[in-house]
């Protein structure tokens, strides 16, 4: 099977993205995967400490491996699995062990002395385990403040990177790179975690985008999409984005599907006659981002 590398490489070259889609739950997972095996599609998983901790970091690796396993086509449909939201050494460490194909480690929160250090540190301490697993192991390095939960939001999250001049800098961004050697970035570009109640979240700096790119190189990863319009994401891909995340819109479609099967059967208490509807919703989400960032 292909590797995640070749499948980003792919993507850059075509002028697509990768999506990645995190999940809390089974039925997350159930409706990202029906969606993707449809599709042919690869997809990346993403579950983030708290998720992960959820789940269960071995279980949530053995059912990406039972559907790759069941499903996984050479070329096609596979779960790629990310240790989203990495923020201490022994997090990473787990992750590595437990299989997982790529880790962010975010110190996007860090002032860039800091971040370069532990980011840096990061890499150093994890090549040699995947030197051991003989295999590659993506990292991703997150430059710039987003906020930090996938939620419902009123107002911009506090501290978050809107200004032009508080956005990743392309000569940071490239000096980053350059002494930390990630394999992927993630750069405040304009772009929030959670989205907006009541309006489109801020519009994404598609030139500072495009500038970065030119200064890295490598891969650029566009966090917290979910807010965000059609048309700005087909100019981020366009201006060098590869990966982009979805969170707080699969949290609300889940949500709202759930509300739905609990208001129509509100006698009901089996689990599992209560989810189809969530599943549907996801399912809907799921299939109009890969088919926007697919261009299909």
């Amino acid at each position: 099977m292909k590797s995640l590398k070749l499948v980003i490489e792919e993507a850059e070259k075509n002028k697509i993205a990768v999506g990645h889609f995190n999940i809390s739950n089974l039925e997350q997972l159930k409706a990202i995967a029906r969606v993707a095996i449809k599709l042919n599609l690869p997809v990346i998983i993403g579950v983030s400490e708290g998720e992960r901790e959820y789940i269960g970091i071995h279980h949530v690796r053995d059912l990406i491996d039972s559907y790759n396993k069941e499903h996984g086509r050479n070329g096609g449909f596979w779960l790629f699995l990310n240790a989203d939201h990495t923020h201490s050494l022994d997090k990473v460490k787990e992750a590595v062990h437990a299989g997982f194909d790529a880790i962010l480690f975010d110190g996007g929160r860090l002032p860039l002395e800091e971040n370069i250090r532990q980011t840096k540190r990061t890499m150093e301490m994890a090549r040699p385990i995947f030197k051991f697993w003989g295999r590659k192991v993506l990292v991703e390095g997150e430059l710039g403040y987003i906020g930090s939960a996938s939620e419902i939001r009123k107002r911009i999250p506090e501290g978050a990177a809107i200004k032009p001049e508080d956005l990743t800098k392309p000569e940071e961004a490239a000096r980053f790179v350059k002494e930390t050697g990630v394999d992927l970035l993630a750069p405040a570009v304009g772009n929030i975690h959670g989205m907006l109640k009541d309006a489109p979240d801020p519009a994404l700096d598609i030139q500072r985008i495009r500038a970065i790119k030119q200064a890295v190189k490598i891969p650029l990863v566009l966090h917290g999409a979910s807010g965000n319009t059609e048309e700005d994401l087909l100019a981020a891909i366009d201006a060098g984005i590869s990966v982009i995340h979805i969170s707080t819109e699969i949290r609300a479609a889940w949500r709202a599907g759930l509300e739905k099967d609990l208001k129509e059967q509100p006698e009901e208490v089996a689990p599992y006659k209560l989810m189809p509807d969530a599943i549907q919703k996801i399912e809907e989400v799921v299939e109009k981002k890969l088919r926007l960032f697919n261009k299909i």
